[in-house]
């Protein structure tokens, strides 16, 4: 393996490039958005891309259609130019002014932004504010608004509400049926029901007639309508019709005029028809309407409009400034690569050494950056890893020690038989059995704690009362107790009870009062002691045994520590069992700790939530 990085690979590199192209990046972005920013900026002073302002020309319109003159628009005009924040100003079509929310603000734009003309709205002005009439295309193109001659007065408004409550009070009658009113411009009411079946509701309206037919104002401006309209056929030679409110028509029986070569009866007859109805409609409504005015919008100080220069000078000033922040940028990053890689250069090397066995490989900490906490990480890690190569030495060490003693008993027994030195008696097989069995709890030992290192000892979860599993151990170490001459009592508060796995936490249990009972000289005793917690359960073994100094006690749950530096095998046991209770316990959630007087006693405690 390589020591040295190639340059294409370094983080130097990788960072100077990456650094190369965020700067251009930057830099053609903020002129791109600075080019358009200026350009819209000065098209909107020149009035430009102001016909998109929906809002400023529904609002003119609406006013021209309900209105037959200017006169009054100020009133409309100035408050709708403080809401947006622009100068609005209306002229007639040959230049002279009518209104203008700033009139000493200056000239106006060079380009008008829109005509206002109810009779012919601009649609894409218009687009989801003002919805546009049915019919023809010519019809369609009139603000619906502009109601003229069609505009009901109050007594036939009064009318015909009273009418279509009657038709809501049916239709809510007959079939339940949830109906609203909806008034159009000209004050006609209609009964809307949506998403009914309105099976039961055409009973309801036709009882209504007034709702169904034309008023004698509607009637007589329709009649105004249908002459003007067949008078415009007639010019064409095409028959009558008949037109209807909402601008549909039908053909009147009655003779075809004569034609005279320029159209036959029923040569383009829809195009033309609406062409008159458009046409007569607008003549209809032109005394009802406000002139066509030419709309102007530019900004609050009304400058005139102004020109962007791009020119030579301007492009090397932008050329100059991104060279300059290109370089300051390669700079920074050089610096900080270099103080970035350093670090990491000393501690690939670090690492090299820890692979080759240097188990003392540490690197230098300085600063509080993310690299100075990976470096005391490393630290920590290669301090972790020394020290678990050493326990890793002593653990194979005292392994080896535990497992030869019985396995050289039990071979030295065997070959003493086998030459004939020893008689295979009953006595010897039961030496044999003693060796066999301890060498087993031994196995058995380093197994739990195999398991429970690997995150695979598994917990069989129950209620457990402690006063019972206590009474269990006692029982259990009897024997145990009574050979070596110590007292074994066990006593519970208010019986305790948690959820845990009964065995293992017997065998926990159990492994502390077998070690208390073999620290324990003839005449002592052995207490086993459960109490509720405010944060959960404890249970404490106390003996009045030897003791452990204040120096041994934090290594008691080491695994194959003993107290005894000669490993005297008088006491017993494999040196496991308190290791076993740690896991155990921390298996449960708990934890374990001692606290010892030496020649006075041990007391163990085991705290489970």
């Amino acid at each position: 393996m390589s020591r040295e990085v190639p340059l294409r690979r370094s983080l130097l590199l990788r960072l100077l490039t990456l650094a190369v192209l965020v700067a251009i990046g930057s830099i053609a972005a903020t002129t791109w958005l600075a080019v358009r920013t200026t350009t819209g900026a000065i098209r909107q002073e020149q009035g430009q891309a102001l016909a998109d302002d929906a809002r400023v020309y529904d609002t003119l319109l609406g006013y021209a259609a309900t209105h037959p003159n200017w006169n009054d628009v100020d009133g409309t005009l100035r408050p709708l130019a403080r809401q947006v924040g622009r100068r609005i100003a209306l002229t007639t079509e040959s230049g002279t002014p009518i209104a203008d929310s700033s009139p000493g603000a200056g000239q106006l734009p060079t380009k008008p932004s829109a005509t206002v003309d109810a009779l012919s709205v601009d649609t894409a002005l218009t687009a989801g504010l003002t919805p546009v009439g049915d019919g023809d295309q010519a019809s369609a193109r009139i603000d619906p608004r502009s109601t003229g001659p069609y505009l009901l007065p109050a007594d036939e408004r009064t009318a015909l509400k009273a009418e279509a409550a009657e038709a809501i009070r049916c239709l809510q009658g007959r079939g339940g049926i949830e109906a609203t009113i909806a008034y159009g411009p000209s004050g006609r009411p209609r009964i809307e029901t949506p998403g009914t079946n309105l099976a039961d509701s055409i009973l309801c309206l036709d009882a209504r007639a007034a709702l169904r037919t034309p008023s004698a104002t509607e009637r007589r401006a329709l009649a105004q309508l249908n002459a003007q309209v067949n008078t415009c056929l007639a010019r064409r030679h095409l028959p009558d019709v008949r037109v209807d409110l909402d601008w549909t028509w039908t053909r009147q029986p009655g003779p075809v005029p004569e034609t005279r070569g320029t159209v036959e009866p029923d040569q383009d007859h829809n195009r033309a028809v609406g062409a008159c109805i458009g046409t007569s409609r607008r003549e209809q409504l032109l005394p009802y309407v406000a002139p066509a005015a030419t709309l102007f919008v530019a900004d609050q100080g009304g400058r005139p409009p102004t020109a962007f220069d791009l020119s030579r000078a301007n492009q090397a000033r932008i050329v100059a400034v991104a060279g300059l922040v290109l370089l300051i940028t390669v700079g920074f990053t050089v610096l900080a690569g270099i103080r970035l890689t350093r670090p990491l250069h000393a501690l690939i090397g670090a690492a090299q050494r820890m692979r080759d066995g240097d188990g003392s490989a540490r690197v230098r900490v300085t600063g509080r950056d993310e690299i100075a906490r990976l470096a005391e990480v490393f630290n920590d890690m290669s301090e972790r890893r020394e020290r678990l190569e050493l326990l890793r030495k002593a653990m194979v060490s005292d392994i080896a020690h535990e497992m030869r003693t019985p396995v050289s008993n039990i071979r030295g027994w065997l070959e003493a038989v086998e030459d004939g030195v020893a008689a295979p008696d009953r006595r010897l097989f039961s030496s044999l059995l003693e060796e066999a069995t301890l060498l087993q709890h031994v196995i058995t030992d380093l197994q739990d704690l195999a398991a429970a290192d690997a995150g695979e000892l598994r917990l069989h979860r129950e209620q457990v009362y402690l006063a019972d599993l206590l009474a269990q151990v006692v029982e259990a170490h009897r024997v145990q107790a009574d050979h070596a001459g110590v007292t074994l009592s066990a006593r519970t508060e208010a019986d305790p009870v948690l959820d845990a796995d009964p065995v293992r936490l017997r065998q926990a249990i159990g492994n502390l009062v077998a070690n208390a009972v073999r620290h324990t000289p003839a005449g002592g005793s052995v207490t086993i002691s459960a109490a509720s917690a405010a944060d959960g359960v404890t249970v404490t073994v106390t003996d009045t045994g030897s003791g452990i100094s204040a120096e041994d006690l934090p290594r008691v749950f080491d695994r194959f520590w003993r107290a005894e530096k000669s490993r005297s095998r008088q006491t017993g046991g494999s040196g496991l069992g308190l290791a076993i209770v740690r896991k155990l316990t921390e298996a449960h959630g708990g934890s374990v700790s001692a606290t010892s007087t030496p020649n006075q006693g041990s007391t163990f405690t085991i705290h489970l939530p």
